[in-house]
């Protein structure tokens, strides 16, 4: 990839940065940094790495964790970890048997979620895979709340809904109890804002809301009483 890639950082918001292959590679997902007075973290991963991109995000203050969404996004995670001091790698031990690079580096946290320092944690929402898991980041939206999805919680092409799915290229629901189990780990957390996995993926205001109407939506059309006019 050295030579025909690049990464390009983008600011999004204050102290949260997306990073990005370009041009698109794979299934072309971002990850993005969350600037802290802890530290960086970095949610979910790319596979490219190279000296230019370690540059840019040293001078954006290094990586202090990585904490990733589900196993489709472990890329190369270890390598990041290890291109910063070793830093730690949350996953959920529910996806350990996903990771096919052992690493010392590597914290399979247990049960619904894990906080890697005051300010920024990781919830276990599943439904996309057991351990999919969102980053509740209650500094961002100007203090309103962030939530970083990756497709845990996907963004609509309408940016008033969320989807839920089992396979996205597949197009395989969810069963509404996973879809009810979301919604209700969702409500007991405060957010404004959510980013999805894609470059351009957000929903910019109102995103609880639109989360929770959206598993109200889904759960309608699986039982039938969702009008269809």
């Amino acid at each position: 990839m050295t030579g025909r890639y690049r990464t390009a950082i983008t600011e999004l918001e204050p102290d949260l940065f997306q990073v990005a292959t370009e041009p698109s590679f794979a299934i072309g997902q971002r990850a993005l940094l969350v600037r802290t007075a802890r530290g960086n973290l970095l949610w979910d991963c790319l596979s490219f790495l190279d000296p230019t991109t370690r540059a840019a995000i040293r001078e954006l203050g290094g990586i202090a964790a990585i904490a990733i969404s589900h196993p489709h996004f472990y890329a190369s995670c270890v390598e990041w970890s290890r291109s910063f001091g070793d830093a730690p790698i949350y996953l959920s031990d529910l996806d350990r048997h996903f990771l096919l690079r052992p690493s010392s580096a590597v914290v399979h946290f247990p049960g619904d979620g894990v906080e890697p320092w005051a300010g920024v944690r990781v919830v276990r929402l599943g439904g996309h895979f057991p351990g999919s898991a969102v980053l509740h980041w209650p500094a961002g939206a100007d203090g309103a709340g962030a939530l970083l999805s990756a497709d845990t919680i996907a963004v609509a092409a309408d940016r008033r809904w969320a989807a839920f799915q089992y396979s996205y290229p597949n197009r395989i629901p969810l069963p509404a109890e996973e879809v009810r189990a979301i919604a209700d780990r969702v409500e007991s957390l405060s957010f404004d804002r959510l980013y999805g996995g894609w470059p351009g993926d957000v929903i910019q205001s109102d995103a609880r809301a639109a989360v929770l109407r959206s598993a109200g939506r889904y759960l309608k059309v699986l039982d039938g009483t969702w009008p269809r006019s």
